[in-house]
Parts: C-alpha cells; sequence; structure tokens
C-alpha cells in the first residue's frame, strides 16, 4: 500500500491509523503488511463503504483536509469502490 509523501511522517508517528481508497478490488488484505520508508504497514481493518459515508472526521484522521482533498488522491484507475482501512505502522522489516 502506497501513501502520498506529505501522510507519511504522520502514519511514522502513529497520528495517521487509516485510510480511504477507491479500488475496483481490495489491493491490501485484513492482517496483511506492507513496506514503507523503513518499516511496514499493517493492516487492521478494512470495510467496503460509500462515497457518501465519508465523513470530514474520516478525511481528517487520514491525513487530508476534507473530503475534497481527499477524494482527489483516494481514487486510483477506474475504481469505483470504497474501501475505510485501518492500519498501524510498525519499525523494521514486515515479517515473512
Amino acid at each position: 500500500m502506497h501513501f502520498i509523501e506529505k501522510l507519511r511522517p504522520g502514519i511514522k508517528r502513529g497520528d495517521i491509523t487509516t485510510t480511504i481508497r477507491i479500488w475496483q478490488k481490495p489491493r491490501v488484505k485484513l492482517g496483511g503488511d506492507y513496506a514503507m520508508d523503513g518499516g511496514h504497514v499493517h493492516v487492521t481493518g478494512m470495510r467496503e463503504i460509500a462515497v457518501d459515508q465519508i465523513t470530514p472526521k474520516m478525511a481528517r484522521d487520514s491525513g487530508f483536509d476534507g473530503v475534497i482533498d481527499l477524494l482527489k488522491t483516494a481514487k486510483h484507475g477506474r475504481g469505483e469502490k470504497v474501501y475505510f482501512i485501518a492500519f498501524e505502522y510498525r519499525k523494521g522489516p514486515a515479517p515473512r
């Protein structure tokens, strides 16, 4: 799972622990580990939601100024399904 550069410091500090992604199908799995900047992101929760369920608080908690700011970044390709993903950043390499 990739994150834009401006979000990475907040993720590493533990300030950002959720993300919203718009994909055709899930690209991560619950319990999965994904490399990021000297550590890895461990997915602790994931659920599909409707785009109109994205709240300003969800956007801010994901590191964005608001819903519109988040939506500019969240959509990847032709995806239409919205996923709310919870995670934690862990130092060190992901377990094999």
